[in-house]
């Protein structure tokens, strides 16, 4: 008779058991010292969607005798796109528009002197399902999204024929990222790179041009 412990994959370290995934519905994000850094809780509580982040590496080619190799270059982190309500109070365009302001103010044509000036963190939070209060939500791993700001804003559509609430949508830019689970940071100083000073995945001596030895 199959019971649910049977269903998954079998490994070599344990039975084919089901493990729970993450539900990309139980997520929060939030808005650190955006704009004038009022109506941050009313913001975040009128989220609809957010991407997460995304990383490439530039591909450095050497070529040799008969064939290239490939190194990882410079890498980019791509804009973060967050979709939200236009509340009654409008207290979420109040809130991006004072965050534009601050990057550019439009009346007067001026902007900042430094990106300093404008630039603001936002951190994406994937939760367990508790609702607060007395069950404080479990955050099962956090991005943070350091040195942003606004590139892109969309206000939206009116339309008669349609009964569709409105939705504003911004676009992030931002310079750098950090990935916490567990109270470490798993880009930097995870265990997953711990080890990595002096050996290859292998555990073997590595070699900093061409990885582990016998590779």
């Amino acid at each position: 008779m199959a019971v649910i412990t049977n269903f998954g994959v079998p490994t070599d370290s344990q039975a084919g058991t089901t493990l729970m995934p993450k539900l990309q519905y139980r997520f929060r994000v939030k808005f650190i010292n955006m704009g004038d850094g009022n109506r941050a809780s009313e913001t975040t509580q009128n989220v609809i969607s957010c991407s997460r982040p995304n990383i490439t590496h530039e591909e450095v080619v050497v070529d040799s005798y008969n064939s290239k190799m490939y190194l990882a270059g410079k890498h980019t982190w791509e804009p973060v796109t967050i979709v939200l309500r236009d509340d009654m109070n409008s207290n979420v365009i109040k809130s991006l528009g004072s965050q534009l302001n601050k990057q550019v103010d439009h009346a007067d044509q001026t902007s900042a002197i430094s990106g300093s000036s404008y630039k603001f963190e936002c951190k994406i939070e994937t939760l367990d399902g508790d609702n607060g209060g007395a069950n404080t939500p479990k955050v099962f791993d956090t991005w943070e999204l350091i040195g942003c700001f606004i590139s892109n804003m969309q206000y939206g559509d009116l339309n008669y024929a349609d009964s569709n609430m409105v939705q504003v949508t911004c676009v992030l830019r931002f310079d750098h990222a950090t990935h916490t689970i567990d109270g470490d940071d798993w880009l930097s100083k995870g265990e997953a790179s711990s080890s990595k000073n002096e050996t290859g995945a292998t555990g073997t001596q590595s070699n900093p041009i061409t990885g582990p030895a016998g590779s």
